[in-house]
């Protein structure tokens, strides 16, 4: 076997390993003692987050990029990064729920 056979193996190697998750230590069953207003405050942020007013926010900026889009003063990149973002805001705890049961899991 040739140097870059062996370097493209060792290399192989470590990116698998990478990718397959391992047990998670840091993963607690419930929150630590003495952190409910810690948990309170985040709580309060994320239904400040995602609520009606980031619901409201996010409607007007996609039918303000959908306008400018369509007129053509915006690059359709910089739209679509727009509309991106907010499946991404609002699909946050979607997808934080299934890596946490793809780590649990052991996939």
């Amino acid at each position: 076997m040739d140097i870059r056979a062996a370097r493209f193996c060792a290399f192989a190697t470590l990116a698998i390993n990478a990718l397959v998750p391992g047990p998670a230590f840091a993963q607690m069953a419930g929150d630590p003692a003495g952190s409910g207003a810690i948990v309170g405050a985040v709580s309060w942020l994320q239904g400040t987050l995602l609520g009606t007013v980031a619901t409201t926010i996010a409607v007007i900026a996609v039918a303000f990029v959908g306008l400018m889009m369509l007129t053509g003063r915006m690059n359709w990149r910089h739209g679509a990064a727009v509309i991106l973002g907010c499946f991404i805001l609002f699909g946050a705890a979607s997808i934080v729920a299934g890596i946490q049961t793809a780590a649990q899991s052991g996939y």
